[in-house]
């Protein structure tokens, strides 16, 4: 019996505004028909408002009825603290949030989290000096016990990571050196590294590198829109892997409309 496999989308940095009423219907209509799961690695709407997401989820229509559709929450999110109405119109409209959860399908366990900036390696921000500075360091450290915590639940072959910010500074590699501290945390790429995972997605860096790997050697992904658009000019924005169910990850899928 051949060996069944699972096709996963990836994409991040929709910036979906008012005013763009069916920018995206044709792409997930296309990823819709080449993949059977969608991630949304976050900043899915520009301003963090509800109309944004009532439109977003009109352009969506039918496809996130033929696909599931994951998704975690980006910076763009929280503009206008509106974030939980956000949430609920995207949830009604079929999309799954993860925020610090887990969940199986297909026999591949998804684990979700925003992140947090803060720098990577030896020039990871640490907690110390002004109260402020602890506290901005202590939700980066949050975020990253969320993921492990979401990780640690998951029983199956195969795990994938969805995260907006960076785990890992190969993927933000473009972006000026200036910005990279609020590009993504190494704290991130500690739970990836000790709940090996198959790949890891993430978005918000627009102009760093499509990929790169975690100091463990899982593959990491920036599936950001307009990184992915100069990438593959001429293609659908999206990264496409195939995940056999066994748990062995193989190779990007082979080149078609709709795969990076």
């Amino acid at each position: 019996m051949a060996e069944r496999t699972i096709r996963i989308a990836a994409v991040g940095d929709l910036h979906y505004h008012n005013g763009g009423d069916g920018k995206f219907r044709s792409l997930f209509a296309e990823i819709s028909d080449a993949a059977d799961i969608l991630l949304l690695c976050g900043d899915i709407i520009d301003y963090g408002l509800p109309d944004e997401a009532r439109l977003l989820m009109k352009d969506i229509g039918d496809a996130a009825k033929r696909i599931t559709m994951l998704a975690v929450l980006g910076n763009h999110e929280f503009e206008s603290g509106k974030v939980d109405e956000i949430i609920s119109i995207l949830k009604d409209g079929g999309i799954t949030i993860l925020d610090g959860d887990a969940c199986e399908i297909k026999g591949i366990g998804f684990a979700g989290v925003k992140g947090f900036p803060g720098g990577f390696g030896s020039r990871l921000l640490e907690p110390w000096g002004e109260p402020i500075i602890k506290q901005f360091v202590r939700e980066a450290i949050d975020e990253s016990l969320k993921l492990e915590t979401a990780l640690a639940r998951l029983r199956t072959p195969s795990r994938i990571a969805l995260l907006h910010y960076a785990p890992i500074a190969a993927t933000v590699t473009g972006e000026p050196l200036e910005i990279y501290p609020f590009l993504g945390s190494s704290r991130l790429e500690e739970p990836l590294n000790r709940y090996p995972v198959a790949a890891v997605f993430h978005g918000h860096a627009h102009h760093g590198t499509p990929e790169g790997k975690t100091t463990g050697g899982i593959p990491v992904y920036n599936v950001a829109m307009k990184l992915m658009e100069k990438t593959f000019p001429g293609r659908p924005p999206c990264r496409i892997i195939e995940l056999p169910t066994s748990g062995k990850r193989r190779a990007d899928s082979a080149p078609s409309s709709a795969s990076g």
